[in-house]
Parts: C-alpha cells; structure tokens; sequence
C-alpha cells in the first residue's frame, strides 16, 4: 500500500477536506454523547435516566460512547495485540486466509465502498462458527449454506483470543440492545427473538500511513447494515460521523477504553427513521498506522426488516418497504470486493413511495 493507486481516489466532492496530514492533526469534537453504564452494575438501578440519554443520542446523532461498560480491558488489549500481530505477519501468509465471493470470511486488502477502494487491510470472522446465510442473492431460491471462519495459522493463540473477545462483546452488545429497547419505550427483550440463528460477525481493520490523505479513505462514507455496531478504536483518530442536523463531518475524539455504539440501517427500519442510520468514514493519515475493531450485530437470514407496528400510525405511515436481512446481507457483502458497474445495494432503495 506504499503507493496511491488511481482506485483509492475519492471523486472530488467525497475527499476529506480536514485530513490527517498526521496522526494527531485533527479537530476533536465533543458533541458525540459519552454515556456512563456504571449503574447498570447495581441489578436494582433505574435505567430511566440511562435510556434517555441514549434516546437522545440515537435521535439526534445516531452514534453514542459507552463507558464503565462492564468487558475487561485486559482483554481488549490481548486482542488489540494479537491483531496487530497477525496484521505484520507477510502479505503471502495473511492471504492464505483470503476472503473471497464463496466465502466473505478472512483476510482482505482490497475491499471497496461505493465503488471506490479503501486504504485498509482486514480481517472478519463470524461470531457463530458456522453461520447460516442464502447461497444467493435471487429472492425465489431457498437453497442456504454454512459457511466457517477460515483461521490462521500465526498468532497461535489468534482463534482462542478472537472467540474469547466475541463472547464478551455479544454480551455488551445485547445488554446495549436492551437499553436501545427500553428507550423506544418497548420491553427490554422486543429484539431478541430476531437473532437465535444470528449472522453477526467481528472485523479487524489495520489503517496505513497514507502517502496521500487528502484524496482517499481508509473507509468511504457509509451507513452500517445491520441492527447495532460495537465499536473498539485504539488512540488514533481517524473516525468521522455526518452530523444529521446539517451533513457537517465531525471527528469523533479516541477513547480506547471506551466503545463507540452506532445504529444500523435495521433499526432504523425498525422505528421508521425514528432512530439515525448515521453516515461515517474514516480518514487516514501519513504518519501512523490505525486499527479498530468493530462488531456488527445482524439478525438471522430468515428475519424480514420492515417498521414495527408500534411505529406505524395514520399519520406516519411505513416508510420502508419489506426485505429480507438474509438476501440484504448477500447482496452488500458481494459488492465489497470489486468495483461495480452499477451502485451496491443500499437502504435507500427500500424507501417506501411517499
């Protein structure tokens, strides 16, 4: 990646006018909610005033930071190292666990978004191994397959530490879906039946030093796909949030003891943009690698998105159309490996006709 090839270049109107021309060469911003969870470890605790700071959050940004947050920190830097370890491990023996179009699991280094490659390098792994996903993308074909985590050979210790780490950020990540719950003034367990044959998954992204910030991006502009995204970063900025009150882009300040929380494209649905799907990026730097570990809580293959009848009324009719999360799933995750000739499926066409 030591040279910028013509694919990393974002059109003109997409480049970050406040790149990083170092590491610590960025605007910081206070605005993205910082929400204590210490509380919660009293079993007898009023959540009242914890869900309304997240309703707030998730209505005005889209995007939160958790703290006191209960997953050892002795963990996350196990993690944090064996990701780093795998990731300066040679080119050759990281792609012995390439991804690819059969199975999306693995080492990758060309992914793309919006049809514009990312300054990164990756690793995924699926938080059940095996998950169940449709083999295609037709809506009529029924036919599934199991697909397993392709693991490496070097760390030694790389699959024990990731299992390890996935368990605990699931468990972080439903105690945080109940919250989300209560706030939309529903029961605390509302969501979890979408999610016995879950297809979740954790990724590993390493950001290089970048020859040229101000024309690519170590991740375009996007929205997440799924329910709810756990978000650990170490302490190098990078992340940027579109702010819903005008598009502004606002870097969010690194906390690496802290998680950052954003709602997906699901939840949105799911409350009839009554939640924000908030568009993100990250911007890369020429003096510092980055890396970050995001997991995506996503439902099961068989579970249709659609507004919940608790958000329909006369006077706020559904405003998505139905689809189904398996064949979503399919058809975003195809169009992460190459340019297209057409755009990547996006929320945005399930819009309801006004």
């Amino acid at each position: 990646m030591g040279v910028l090839d013509e694919a990393f270049i974002q059109a003109p109107e997409h480049r970050p006018k406040n790149h990083l021309k170092n590491a610590d060469d960025y605007i910081l911003s206070k605005e993205i909610p910082t929400i204590d969870l210490s509380s919660l470890q009293d079993p007898n605790c009023d959540k009242t005033a914890l869900t309304t700071e997240i309703a707030e959050a998730c209505m005005r940004w889209g995007f939160f930071q958790v703290t006191n947050h209960g997953l050892s920190l002795d963990l996350k830097r196990r993690v944090e190292k064996t990701m780093a370890d795998f990731f300066s491990l040679p080119l050759e023996e990281k792609r012995r666990v390439k991804r690819d179009e059969v199975n999306p699991m693995g080492y990758h280094d060309g992914e793309h978004t919006k049809n514009v490659r990312d300054w990164k390098e990756i690793f995924d792994f699926f938080l059940q191994d095996s998950t169940t996903v449709p083999a295609t993308t037709v809506p009529e074909d029924t036919e599934l397959r199991k697909l397993t985590n392709p693991w490496p050979q070097n760390p030694s210790d790389f699959r024990e530490v990731c299992q390890e780490y996935a368990r605990e950020v699931e468990k972080l990540a439903f105690k945080l879906l109940e919250l989300i719950s209560i706030s939309l003034g529903l029961p605390g367990d509302r969501f979890t039946g979408y999610f016995e044959d879950q297809t979740s998954f954790l990724r590993f992204n390493r950001y290089p030093p970048c020859p040229n910030p101000e024309l690519a991006l170590g991740v375009g502009r996007h929205t997440d796909a799924g329910v709810i995204t756990v978000l650990a970063q170490d302490n190098v900025g990078g992340l940027q949030v579109s702010r819903r009150s005008d598009g502004q882009w606002i870097s969010v300040k690194p906390n690496p003891d802290a998680f950052i929380i954003n709602i997906g494209n699901c939840m949105q649905v799911w409350t009839n943009d009554k939640y924000w799907s908030a568009e993100h990026r990250v911007v890369v730097n020429t003096s510092k690698e980055r890396f970050s570990m995001p997991f995506f809580l996503f439902p099961s293959h068989e579970v249709n998105i659609e507004p919940l009848e608790e958000f329909i009324s006369e006077d706020n009719p559904p405003r998505y159309k139905k689809y189904n999360w398996g064949k979503f799933f399919a058809a975003r995750n195809r169009s992460d490996y190459k340019k297209l000739q057409s755009e990547s499926i996006q929320i945005d066409h399930f819009k309801a006709a006004a």
